[in-house]
C-alpha cells in the first residue's frame, strides 16, 4: 500500500502534523492535547468505523505514540495526557516496545481460513474434494463447502480448483512479518511477541486498519529546536523523491533549514566510511579464512535477526559502525555541542539509537513520514522553495546504500578497486524471510567466502515503514542521486576508524 494516500496514511499524517502543531503553538499543552481527538474527529457521523466513538478511542492512542507515550492500559483509568510531563521535554529515548497494536483499531482478522467464494462453479470434476486428505470439502446446493473443523489449511484445493473459486485469508500484518512475532489475544486481535519482533515495521504498513503503530520523537526533537540547542541533521539515502517529484536534494536542504536545524548531513558519508571498513574485513577476515563469511551490520532489524534466531552467526556480523552512528560521529567531531537527528525511512533505527553505546551519538530518530508532519505543520513546502542549498557529500557507493543490493555492491566496488588481485563472493537478501533463509544457508556452511548483506525491508532502505512513495518510484530516484554523485567510490584517506 506504499504510496497510494489511503485513509490510514491520511490519518497518520494528519496525527503526526497536529502533534508537531502542538509542540510549535501550544500555550497550554494539557487541554489542548485533550481536546486534540475533538479536533481531528470533529464530525457527527462515523467515516472509517462503525461509530465516532471508536474513531476517537484510536485517535487518543495514536496522539500517544505520536507524543514517545505507550498505549494506555484498556481495563485501568487513564487519563490522555497521563505521563505528559515525561514527554514534555527535549529529550526523550525511545522505550520499547516500539511496535504496538492498538486493541481498539485491530479488527481481528481471520489467521488462516481457507474458504470456498461465490466463483465456484460447482463442476463436475470436483477435484477440491478428491485431493482434500481430511475429507473437509463437500456440496451444498451444487456448491462446495469447507468444513473448518476438519481443514488442515494444507491448500491443496485452492491449489487444484479451475476457477480461483477457492480464497486464502491470513492477516495482512502477519503475512508481512517474517519472523512469526505476529500472535493472538484471547479475543482474537493481533499482539506482537517482543522476544521475537525485529521492529522492521513491515507490520504496521501491511495493516489495512491502521492498528499498529509506533512511536516518534518529533515532539522532543520540535521541543529541542525551540530550546534553542545547535540541532544537525542528517539524512538517509533514501529520502531523494519522498517529499515529490519537485523537490531536488538541495531544496530539501534548504527546506530543513527553513525547519530550525543548523546543518545537514548526508548519511550517506557515514556508508562510505562503512563501505570502506567491510571491505577491508573481508579481505582480511574472510579471504584468509579467519571467518566463514561476513554480514553487512546496516540493517539493524537484519543484525537482530542474526542475533535472536541465529546466534552461531554473531561472530561474523561485522562491527562498522552503521551509516547512521558513523555519520552522527562524524558530525559530532565537526560540532562538539551539537545534538544530531537521524531522519530516514526506518523504525528499527530508532531502537537502535535507543543503545547505551549509541546514545550518545544519535540524540533523535524520525523518518520522513513524520518530517512531513512537521512541514506540513510550519507550512513548508519544500517544492516552492526557490533558493536551495548545495547537498553533494557523498559518494554514489555510499548513496546507493538506500536500494537492496547497493551496500554489497559498494563493497565490491571498493574491493575491486583497492584490493584488485582478491576475488569476491557477493550474496544479497531482502524480507526477513529471505534473510532467514540466507542465514540457515549460511549456517549450514553453504555460504563459506561469501560477503553477505540483508535488508528486512523488501527492496532495501526505500521500503522502510517510514516511507512516503512508492518502492519503484523511490528505486529510481535513488539510482539518480546515485548517478549524480561527483565520486563513484570513497578514496582510502576517508575516516575508517568506526567500529564498534
Amino acid at each position: 500500500m506504499r504510496g497510494i494516500d489511503t485513509q490510514v496514511r491520511k490519518m497518520r499524517r494528519r496525527i503526526f502534523r497536529e502533534v508537531a502543531s502542538l509542540a510549535y503553538e501550544s500555550d497550554n499543552l494539557k487541554d489542548d492535547m485533550e481536546a486534540l481527538p475533538y479536533k481531528i474527529v470533529d464530525y457527527d457521523e462515523p467515516v472509517v468505523r462503525e461509530n465516532i466513538y471508536r474513531e476517537r478511542a484510536i485517535v487518543r492512542e495514536r496522539i500517544r505514540l505520536a507524543m514517545g507515550l505507550s498505549l494506555r492500559p484498556e481495563n485501568k483509568v487513564s487519563h490522555l495526557t497521563q505521563g505528559l510531563e515525561e514527554s514534555n521535554i527535549s529529550e526523550k529515548y525511545y522505550e520499547p516496545p516500539l511496535m504496538q497494536v492498538i486493541p481498539s483499531a485491530c479488527n481481528s482478522c481471520p489467521t488462516n481460513i481457507y474458504s470456498v467464494s461465490d466463483k465456484c462453479m460447482g463442476c463436475v470434476a470436483h477435484p477440491c474434494h478428491e485431493v482434500c486428505p481430511k475429507g473437509a470439502i463437500s456440496w451444498k446446493d451444487g456448491k462446495s463447502v469447507i468444513d473448518q473443523s476438519l481443514c488442515i489449511k494444507c491448500g491443496k484445493c485452492k491449489a487444484i480448483c479451475p476457477y480461483d473459486a477457492i480464497s486464502h485469508q491470513v492477516r495482512p500484518c502477519s503475512q508481512a512479518c517474517g519472523v512469526g512475532a505476529i500472535e493472538d489475544d484471547e479475543y482474537g486481535r493481533a499482539i506482537i511477541n517482543n522476544d521475537k519482533c525485529v521492529s522492521c515495521g513491515q507490520c504496521m504498513v501491511s495493516c489495512p486498519f491502521g492498528a499498529i503503530a509506533d512511536k516518534s520523537q518529533i515532539f522532543q526533537l520540535i521541543r529541542a529546536i525551540q530550546s534553542g540547542r545547535e540541532i544537525i541533521a542528517q539524512v538517509a539515502p533514501a529520502f531523494v523523491g519522498q517529499f515529490g517529484k519537485e523537490v531536488t536534494p538541495e531544496k530539501f536542504k534548504k527546506a530543513l533549514l527553513m525547519l530550525g536545524f543548523a546543518e545537514v548531513y548526508e548519511t550517506a558519508i557515514g556508508a562510505d566510511m562503512g563501505a570502506m571498513t567491510e571491505a577491508k574485513h573481508y579481505v582480511e577476515e574472510v579471504t584468509t579464512g579467519e571467518l566463514p563469511f561476513l554480514l553487512t551490520s546496516c540493517c539493524p532489524s537484519w543484525s537482530m535477526l542474526a542475533k535472536k534466531f541465529f546466534p552461531e552467526t554473531i561472530g561474523s556480523i561485522s562491527n562498522a559502525l552503521t551509516p547512521m552512528v558513523a555519520t552522527a560521529r562524524k558530525i559530532k567531531e565537526d560540532h562538539p555541542d551539537a545534538s544530531v537527528v537521524f531522519i530516514g525511512p526506518c523504525a528499527s533505527k530508532k531502537l537502535e539509537a535507543s543503545r547505551r553505546t549509541v546514545r550518545s551519538d544519535v540524540d533523535f530518530v524520525i523518518t520522513f513520514e513524520e518530517l512531513a508532519g512537521m512541514f506540513e505543520a510550519k507550512g513548508i513546502d519544500p517544492s516552492e522553495i526557490d533558493v536551495p542549498v548545495e547537498m553533494n557529500d557523498a559518494t554514489g557507493a555510499g548513496r546507493g546504500y538506500g536500494v537492496a543490493g547497493g551496500v554489497a555492491s559498494a563493497i565490491e566496488d571498493v574491493i575491486r578497486e583497492y584490493y584488485p588481485d582478491v576475488e569476491v563472493n557477493i550474496e544479497h537478501a531482502e524480507s526477513l524471510a529471505e534473510c532467514k533463509k540466507m542465514l540457515l544457508l549460511a549456517k549450514a556452511g553453504k555460504k563459506n567466502g561469501c560477503l553477505i548483506e540483508g535488508m528486512a525491508c523488501p527492496g532495501g532502505c526505500i521500503a522502510g515503514a517510514g516511507t512516503n512513495i512508492a518502492i519503484p518510484a523511490a528505486q529510481k530516484c535513488v539510482a539518480e542521486f546515485k548517478e549524480a554523485a561527483e565520486r563513484r567510490i570513497p578514496t582510502p584517506d576517508i575516516n575508517q576508524s568506526g567500529v564498534e
